[in-house]
Formats: C-alpha cells, structure tokens, sequence
C-alpha cells in the first residue's frame, strides 16, 4: 500500500493522531462475556498479571484458566492510591457476566492471591457464580497503565482523577473512598485513550472525557447504554458490537437488556451477517463489512505503523 502523507508525520501519541483520523469506535472492544478484576496496588509492568506485586506464577496460572473460558483479567487499583503499604490487607476482586438479562457484578475479598484459584471462573462464564456481595451499582474501569502505552498514563490517569474527585464531590466523601471508579491496567485499544469498560453490562469506551464518562456510568445505574463513546459490548464478537451500536443508534435503543445477538455469518474474508433481536421478538439483520484503514497509523504509541481493520455497518435490515 502506497505511503499516505499523513503516515509520514503521523506523532508519536498515538491517540492523538487515531482522533484526527476519525478512525471508528464500533467494533474494537475486547471480546469476553465475562471480566475478573483484581485489586493489586503498587507498580504494573506492561504484562501485569504476571509483572506486578500480584505472584507471578498464581498471575500466570489465573491467566491460563481465563484464556480457556475466553474470560478477560484486569488488575484495578483505588485510583491514585498506588503504594502497596501492606501486602496482607483484603482486598477485592470483581466478578462479572455480562450477558443481557444476567449481567451482574460481585464482589469478594480476599487477603491471600492464592485464594483466587479457588474461584469457579467457568460458573461465572457461564452465569452461575453467586460467591460475594453482589454489588448494587455498576463500577467503571479506566486504563491507566503507563508501561502498556503512555496515552493510557497520561490521559487514562488524568480521567480517572477527575472522575474520582467528580464522584466523591456529588456522594460527599473523599476521592480516595470512591468505590465505583478503578484504575485498570489494560482494555486494549490504546489509541482510543482515555479508554474504560463499564459493568456489569461490559460497554467499553473510548475518547472518554470525564463528563461523558460520568454519562456513560449515570446511564449503567439506570440500566441504560450511552452510546455515544461506545466502542461495544465485551459480550459480542467485534462485528456483534458494531451491529449492536448501529441498530440501537437507528432506534435510540438504550435499554442494556433490549438487544440481543442471536446468530452470525461470516460472509467473506471480513464480512458478516449478524442478525439481532430487539424485546424478544423483533429481528433484524445486519451487514458489517471490514476494510483495512487506508491511512496507516501507530496502534500504540512508539509502535510502527499499521492498518487495522475498521468495521462498518452498511445496511440495517428488519425481518418478517
């Protein structure tokens, strides 16, 4: 592919230059129906599950039981509270199911890592855990993790601050006390930082600024989804998430248990047919098409450049 002009000068922050692109949103969440988040303060490495204070081989192991469940681990941590200062104080973990109609979050502590193996990840993956508090209200993950990318350092930190201290000064308390707002140590998508997942439902965002991230959380507790930022639910393939966003944006559908994937065809190398279902009995089909992006770009800043398949729905169709 020829060298586009803009490929030439394209800057180092990579977030920067995937906005001035207009590059899309939809379609480019990690994919998982369900998210086991670990507290662990202190410093992360790039590979945090196992480059952190967390131990590596328990990191290493929880690591290999989730890629078998297709379930997705994040480190969290109280945003700006970093320091480890006591390596045996509880601490929680997050365990969610995302899936519509079930989506919920709980929580359990624990003082020993090790407790964590004994957790059944494939009860959550398949909705049946019902270990520790379920948790009322949803939570908000913001990726701060500087060794992964430093928009996430940058831009992820400063979104989380913010929305912490936004979040204390409307519930009267201190920043730090804040218990619906995490630091988060990788979501993927580093050029759409300030990135983070919303749960229970699994929304993950993009370009957030901290009044549509408190837009995007305000929606969740009243089980509802913000669109607008939306980069998809975890819970669908990449091209369910982009067929999940153009239907609700074409009916304003902001019901989080409304919409559905009920089937999906690859029709071509990379294009789908997705068909969804809207209230359990109306069903739509809908044509994704991906194409490389025509303007290279760095995927993660000091990252050479590449150009990553966008998805795009090019046509809505409701079925008899």
């Amino acid at each position: 592919m020829p060298s586009h002009p803009a490929a030439r000068t394209a800057p180092s922050n990579c977030s920067v230059f995937s906005a001035t692109l207009h590059e899309p949103l939809a379609g480019t969440a990690p994919v998982a129906s369900a998210w086991l988040a670990i507290e662990q303060p202190g410093p992360w490495g790039a590979r945090a599950l196992t480059q952190s204070h967390l131990d590596p081989e328990i990191g290493a192991e929880l690591g290999r039981r989730a890629e078998a469940l297709g379930l997705r681990i994040a480190l969290i941590r109280r945003v700006g509270r970093h320091a480890l200062t006591d390596p045996t104080a509880r601490r929680t973990a997050l365990l969610c199911n995302t899936r519509p109609g079930a989506a919920t979050v709980r929580a359990v502590k624990f003082s020993d890592p090790g407790e964590l193996l004994d957790l059944n990840l494939g009860d959550l993956v398949a909705g049946r855990f019902a270990e520790g508090e379920l948790l009322a209200n949803p939570v908000m993950l913001v990726c701060t993790n500087g060794k992964r990318d430093q928009c996430c350092a940058e831009r992820g930190r400063a979104l989380a601050l913010d929305l912490a201290q936004r979040e204390a000064a409307r519930d009267g308390v201190q920043s730090s006390d804040v218990i619906d707002v995490w630091e988060s140590d990788h979501l993927g998508g580093h050029r759409f930082a300030p990135t983070a997942v919303v749960l229970p439902t699994g929304y993950v965002y993009g370009r957030l600024d901290a009044d549509a991230a408190l837009a995007a959380l305000d929606a969740a507790r009243g089980g509802q989804v913000m669109i607008e930022n939306a980069r998809g639910r975890s819970t669908w393939s990449r091209a369910g998430q982009a067929a999940d966003l153009a239907l609700r944006t074409e009916l304003q559908q902001f019901d989080a248990d409304a919409v559905w994937i009920v089937a999906e065809e690859r029709t071509g190398e990379d294009s789908y047919a997705v068909e969804l279902s809207v209230d359990d009995d109306t069903r739509y089909r809908a044509t994704v098409h991906g194409a490389p992006a025509s303007v290279p770009r760095p995927e993660s800043c000091g990252k050479a450049l590449g150009n990553p398949i966008e998805l795009r729905v090019t046509e809505l169709e409701k079925l008899p």
